[in-house]
């Protein structure tokens, strides 16, 4: 199917309704068709892998047909340029985290694109960095502590910043880290008390939300089983 087809194909599936509803949840695209998730993964499964696709969907400008661009891009041929200027176009967290979850984490920059991109000033790419952490410490399960515990760093780093969609993807990151086995919540829990005494009201809010989380039965049981 090319480019063209699938914008059509969306077209059909257009749903003003939907479209008024992704803005009440601050999802403000320039180009927005309201088209439900499932259907877009069904159309994604249909169309399986397909990097020269995904670009030119990518390109559209449309957020749906960027969406699916994320679904089915192959990880194997997408360069750190090509992750650079995505970043670059993120203009909502739902392209945003739909890149990083579904594709960012299984390329080769991953670590190093999660790292950079904390340390950007543009809000969704500095989401997309804490994104990626947290994606990366759902699904690379092979990963050392050692590469999460250098994100520990970067999250106290980068608490203070008080921008609604840095600070709660800081939080996300910080809570699947200490998901991640008996070690890791331990330090994670340390961070987030730490984050409770800064000054910062975004800090401690992180310290404090993590903490709910890190220190309940059901994570503390499921961390230690790991």
């Amino acid at each position: 199917m090319r480019c063209g087809e699938v914008l059509e194909t969306l077209k059909k599936l257009e749903d003003p309704k939907n479209v008024a509803g992704m803005a009440r949840f601050g999802i403000k695209p320039a180009v927005a068709l309201g088209v439900s998730k499932p259907a877009l993964r069904m159309l994604s499964k249909n169309l399986g892998r397909h990097h020269d696709l995904a670009q030119e969907l990518w390109a559209s400008g449309v957020h749906e047909a960027m969406v699916i661009a994320s679904m089915i891009d192959d990880p194997v041929k997408v360069t750190a340029g090509q992750m650079d200027a995505w970043a670059s176009d993120f203009d909502n967290w739902d392209v945003c985290d739909q890149c990083c979850l579904n594709l960012f984490w299984k390329t080769p920059f991953a670590y190093e694109k999660a790292e950079d991109w904390t340390a950007s000033d543009r809000e969704f790419v500095k989401r997309a960095g804490f994104v990626l952490m947290a994606s990366l410490a759902i699904h690379d399960k092979k990963a050392s502590d050692g590469k999460f515990k250098r994100f520990l760093s970067i999250i106290e780093r980068e608490a203070s910043d008080d921008r609604n969609y840095v600070r709660k993807a800081v939080n996300w990151a910080l809570r699947q880290i200490g998901k991640r086995n008996a070690d890791l919540r331990q330090e994670a829990i340390e961070v987030a008390l730490g984050l409770q005494q800064v000054e910062s009201g975004s800090a401690r809010w992180i310290g404090s939300d993590a903490l709910r989380e890190l220190t309940s039965d059901a994570v503390r049981r499921r961390a230690s089983s790991r």
